[in-house]
């Protein structure tokens, strides 16, 4: 299950969550002064074990831009008022796995609820790859393997959109109101 960020405490967990995990990779810690969202990934027994944020974007301005020129892309560059950033995906050692569809979900959710058509990110590599295969996320390269910040990482679009209006083609997809969204009809 996942929830928006809406108190003071949630949002201590959420930073709890993601500093914990980044310090734990060896990545150095960014915070954002602001987010159009905040999400965390809640276990079945209650306890706060996963986070993502989303961000705005503005080509040429945004830090992520310095990594990679996502502005430069065909598909930013044609409507970049739908476009924003996925980061601090993040879930907590002992309790990675389930979670990570929690998280995808709240991106989908998120950006069916803004209207944004793509999501841009830096994926390590491995976390890369069982997006593609394991969860079939439609994404594409936006630029080559670089280092940043304490590990290699992979820019990536997101298509938010072909998620969104097809949910019946990811069966992990759930909204905070079901459990499982198949062939459009929540059950």
């Amino acid at each position: 299950m996942f929830k928006k960020v809406e108190t003071d405490w949630e949002l201590t967990m959420f930073n709890s969550i993601w500093t914990t995990v980044w310090k734990e990779k060896g990545f150095e810690l960014e915070y954002a002064e602001q987010a159009l969202e905040r999400y965390v990934a809640i276990s079945p027994e209650g306890h706060y074990v996963g986070t993502s944020e989303i961000k705005a974007y503005t080509p040429g301005v945004s830090i992520i831009d310095s990594v990679a020129p996502f502005h430069s892309h065909p598909k930013i560059a044609a409507d970049p008022a739908r476009v924003a950033e996925i980061d601090k995906i993040a879930v907590i050692k002992q309790y990675r796995g389930h979670p990570i569809t929690d998280l995808l979900s709240s991106a989908v959710f998120s950006a069916e609820t803004h209207q944004f058509r793509y999501f841009i990110s830096l994926l390590e590599p491995v976390f890369y790859r069982a997006l593609r295969i394991t969860f079939h996320v439609p994404m594409e390269k936006a630029g080559e393997k670089t280092f940043y910040k304490g590990d290699y990482v992979i820019p990536v679009i997101f298509d938010m959109e072909r998620m969104y209006s097809n949910k019946e083609h990811y069966e992990w997809l759930a909204y905070p109101d079901s459990h499982t969204i198949r062939s459009g009809i929540k059950i």
